[in-house]
């Protein structure tokens, strides 16, 4: 069974940086594309970020260009999602993602599997 487990999230104050950690069990994750969504109360799901496993192109969201990075790392088989200068707009529900490579970076990419998400809360 393919597992996601996220882990970081937390409350912090405007300004302020977190890292989002995405760990990754029971998955060839050999030829996919590993991403980022968030959702904050009220709206819908949005994409953050995604890395494509060959290359290691990333795309990232306008709003958060600047400020999100996302990377991988092989030996650990995770994915991070460094995230620096919070506002309050960045409050939401974080969730990893995997799935297959088409449209990964730059396409429109509907990942197969999700994690259970983290929250993250931006306080003023």
């Amino acid at each position: 069974q393919v597992e996601l487990a996220e882990s970081g999230g937390g409350s912090v104050q405007a300004g302020e940086s977190l890292r989002l950690l995405c760990t990754v069990s029971n998955y060839d994750w050999t030829s996919s594309c590993m991403g980022w969504f968030r959702q904050a109360a009220g709206k819908e799901r949005e994409q953050v970020a995604t890395i494509h496993r060959y290359g290691g192109a990333t795309s990232i969201r306008d709003s958060v260009k600047g400020r999100f990075i996302i990377a991988q790392d092989d030996g650990k088989k995770t994915v991070t999602l460094h995230m620096a200068s919070l506002n309050s707009d960045d409050t939401a529900m974080y969730y990893c993602a995997a799935g297959g490579l088409r449209g990964c970076v730059g396409g429109s990419w509907v990942p197969t599997y999700w994690g259970q998400g983290t929250q993250v809360t931006v306080y003023l």
